[in-house]
């Protein structure tokens, strides 16, 4: 193996980690509940896009101000994401995973709405590394009662 190979290798294995660790410190910081300026620029780029249960956001202001605004309905979460298919193509990746997320609703019934799915993210290299550019969350099966939406939360309604 000549050198040009193992650098190619290494740098692989670098965006692969680094991917990786931003993605798990994304889940555990939906738990820490801190969505601030430097929670979005942490994670997200400017220009982001992301598609969840309670709509869709274009934007990291709105992407932090729609995330805050859902997981107030929760007192405590628990979000675990696994097998993870990360795909890197130079300076962007694809990320695929299962996401399990564990809510106790805010409401003070402590009850809890389970949900699984699918998370489908694209990432970019910046200057400050990788970030999610693209975020989709599939919900595929739910247990309990999910939380009563505001209606400046809740997803529009279909055409």
């Amino acid at each position: 193996m000549d050198t040009e190979e193992m650098q190619r290798q290494l740098q692989a294995l670098t965006d692969r980690a680094e991917i990786a660790d931003l993605m798990d410190r994304y889940l555990r910081s939906l738990d820490d509940g801190v969505f601030d300026e430097e929670w979005a620029r942490a994670f997200h780029t400017e220009d982001v896009t992301a598609e969840m249960p309670i709509g869709t956001v274009h934007g990291r202001d709105a992407l932090r101000a729609h995330v805050r605004r859902g997981m107030s309905l929760f007192d405590r979460t628990v979000h675990l994401g696994t097998n993870a298919i990360i795909k890197i193509n130079g300076a962007q990746a694809t990320v695929r995973g299962a996401q399990l997320s564990t809510h106790v609703l805010a409401d003070g019934s402590g009850s809890i709405f389970i949900s699984a799915g699918h998370a489908d993210s694209e990432l970019v290299r910046t200057a400050d590394g990788w970030r999610i550019s693209s975020a989709t969350l599939r919900v595929v099966w739910t247990q309990g009662s999910p939380p009563q939406l505001p209606n400046d939360t809740a997803p529009a309604p279909a055409a």
